[in-house]
């Protein structure tokens, strides 16, 4: 019995790349291994139908997993954990007041720990099945029939990974992403509020958009033109539209800052703001964070390629040099306007550079990857100065001026820079089985579809579930509490004894 899960892809021959699951169980009963969607129809065949058992085409052997992929993807997805616990959990630590340290690590690690699970639940299957535009079915509740023998596509076709790798790295981004909105509102919302937001947002906004920018039926699906066109259609909605994400910039970043922007504004701004001093507690764990951010990213964007190949050497190369640009160019900036270069500027600046090239990294050449990094550094120095008073909101440490502004920015030149006359891959058509003309105009218009989509969807669910959450649980705790800290009045203990 045949099942058909959408891998990710890296670039598919609608133009749109980023990873989608296939899989399928060997028809023959003593085949142990699944096989990719291009391995097993020839039987099928009516001629074979009326063939007697001696002229009937034998069966294609099914695919075995690729040991050094699976061996990449399983690396890479721990890589991804360790950006969010203790990574991000330490960056975000660190920028806020000592009575608030550990509120803010019990957040990160406990929404990680919750999003894990629902992942495995129900998660993963809705994400990446054959569904409609927007949404996989449940089939898969709890992972079933996803087992050691499973497999998936890659992005070459024939070649596959065990499905419980992609299961653990696609359910890391998941955890992290949810992770990411805790900054906008830290030092005063409530545990019990936060933790119920995040289910309702993850199954209601991430899901969704997961689907929507990365399912397809992957390579082996494109075998001609009208297979290639009837594969698209099972697309995600984004998908078919074209729009490029290799890592996450749609997917993960503006989805957070949305999300985090939108909190700010309902949970409200910190009592005290503007008399009372919000000075980091910590720079020195923010830079340690910060490091373990950028380290672990190597997972996140070069394992994106789920093959350990020349992509994912690309995606590495342009992670770490985007990154260095970025922060060079947010310290030196920030240096002339004024007069000093800052810790808090040069680790902010690696996270913007991080974030910017996200969507962009398996597909620009180097030159693209330096340019996109000195755009971030700067733009998004703006983002948390001049843009974040034009909004009005306190968002606590900068979720939108840097995930937002930085993947927005990222998602855009990914249409420019992927062009091949400007040293990008340029989008593989697998029908054809080569890179596909390339029109600028057209590939731009396709990511702009993707920022104004997640704008939208992660904009209103977010509101919708925030005042929810009001109503029935309240988003912000106590002012006396948070003069107090949370510390102590929501978790019973400190970071410090001194």
């Amino acid at each position: 019995m045949k099942r058909l899960f959408a891998l990710l892809a890296l670039v598919g021959a609608v133009g749109f790349g980023a990873p989608v699951w296939a899989e399928e169980k060997a028809a023959a009963p003593e085949a142990a291994v699944a096989t990719a969607p291009a391995a097993a129809p020839a039987a099928a065949a009516p001629a074979a139908a009326e063939a007697t058992p001696a002229e009937a085409a034998p069966a294609a052997a099914p695919l075995v997993a690729n040991k050094g992929d699976n061996a990449w993807v399983m690396v890479c997805a721990a890589l991804v954990i360790l950006m969010s616990i203790p990574g991000l959990a330490l960056f975000y630590g660190g920028l806020v007041r000592t009575k608030n340290m550990l509120s803010v690590l019990m957040q990160v690690f406990v929404t990680f720990s919750l999003i894990s699970v629902l992942w495995v639940i129900y998660g993963y299957s809705a994400a990446f099945t054959e569904g409609n535009e927007f949404f996989g079915v449940l089939d898969k509740l709890f992972l079933k029939g996803v087992t050691i023998e499973s497999v998936g596509a890659t992005f070459s076709k024939g070649v596959v990974i065990s499905e419980l790798a992609f299961v653990i790295f696609q359910g890391a981004f998941a955890a992290i992403t949810c992770g990411l909105i805790v900054g906008a509102f830290a030092e005063r919302a409530k545990f019990s509020a936060v933790l119920v937001f995040m289910v309702i947002w993850f199954t209601l906004s991430y899901i969704p958009m997961a689907h929507m920018v990365w399912y397809w039926a992957g390579p082996d699906a494109y075998i001609d033109a009208a297979a290639g066109e009837a594969a698209g259609k099972t697309a995600g909605f984004l998908f078919q539209k074209g729009a490029l994400d290799f890592a996450g910039g749609t997917v993960v970043h503006i989805n957070a800052a949305v999300a985090g922007l939108v909190g700010a504004y309902m949970v409200g701004k910190r009592t005290g703001l503007g008399n009372v001093s919000m000075a980091p507690h910590s720079l020195t764990f923010t830079m340690i964070g910060a490091s373990l951010l950028w380290f672990g990213w190597f997972g996140f964007n070069a394992g994106s390629a789920l093959e350990a190949s020349g992509g994912a050497a690309l995606a590495m190369v342009n992670t770490w040099v985007a990154t260095a640009c970025a922060a060079l160019s947010w310290m030196f900036a920030e240096w002339i306007l004024k007069g000093k270069p800052s810790m808090l500027g040069a680790a902010s600046g690696a996270v913007a550079g991080l974030v910017a090239i996200t969507p962009a990294a398996g597909f620009v050449g180097v030159m693209g990857a330096i340019i996109i990094g000195l755009l971030a550094g700067i733009v998004c120095l703006w983002g948390v100065n001049g843009l974040k008073k034009m909004l009005g909101a306190d968002d606590s440490l900068d979720v939108f001026g840097v995930h937002g502004i930085g993947g927005i920015l990222g998602a855009v030149l990914t249409g420019v820079f992927v062009d091949p006359a400007l040293g990008g891959t340029g989008v593989y058509d697998y029908v054809a089985n080569a890179v596909a003309p390339f029109d600028m105009t057209t590939q731009v218009i396709s990511q702009l579809w993707g920022v104004g989509t997640v704008v939208v969807w992660s904009g209103v669910v977010s509101l919708v579930a925030y005042k929810l959450v009001d109503i029935v649980i309240g988003l912000r705790v106590p002012e006396e509490e948070e003069r107090e800290g949370l510390d102590l009045t929501s978790h019973g203990e400190t970071a410090y004894h001194h």
